[in-house]
């Protein structure tokens, strides 16, 4: 069971990590943060280049974390968090990811919460410093809390249809 929850935890957590080191940077295949950026007025959330730091920030911390098993829960609740921000992007496209649906990230959500359920395994640096087993309420906690703040970041930083539109006619006419 170590094994397989290690392979989990390097996979998903490396890909989560990639993911927000391509929103910061030309790595990976990365935009820069001047793509992430401008990603993130496409997709119509307020404040543009701190938005793509925290969210790429968010994705390389909770990423590596998750894969190194340190702070388990907590990195899941992160994890959880971006993924969900970035489910409701894709939401109006459908579930199925060849129409750039939501599925994806789902997947990344419902991997996290498993995590923080299951714990990290005992290849994990949790288990090396004696930090596990987490308790129950912790555990339960972030598989709440995680989806809960995408939804309000998203509720926070999205703006109406209305407004993104008007912004993208006036810097057109710019």
């Amino acid at each position: 069971m170590d094994a397989g929850l290690l392979l989990l935890r390097l996979v998903v957590g490396l890909l989560i990590a990639g993911h927000g080191v391509q929103k910061v940077s030309h790595l990976l295949g990365g935009d820069g943060l001047a793509g992430g950026t401008e990603e993130f007025r496409r997709d119509g959330f307020r404040g543009g280049r701190l938005t793509a730091v925290a969210a790429g920030g968010s994705q390389i911390g909770a990423g590596l974390f998750l894969a190194a098993g340190l702070l388990t829960p907590l990195a899941a609740t992160a994890a959880a968090g971006v993924m969900t921000v970035a489910g409701t992007v894709k939401w109006p496209q459908g579930l199925w990811v060849q129409h750039d649906g939501y599925e994806y990230p789902l997947v990344l959500v419902a991997v996290s919460a498993a995590l923080a359920l299951t714990g990290p395994g005992g290849w994990s640096l949790d288990r090396v410093l004696g930090l596990t087993p987490w308790p129950v309420w912790l555990s339960v906690a972030a598989i709440t809390v995680g989806p809960l703040s995408g939804l309000l970041t998203r509720a926070a930083l999205h703006r109406p249809p209305y407004v993104t539109e008007g912004v993208r006619r006036a810097r057109a006419a710019d």
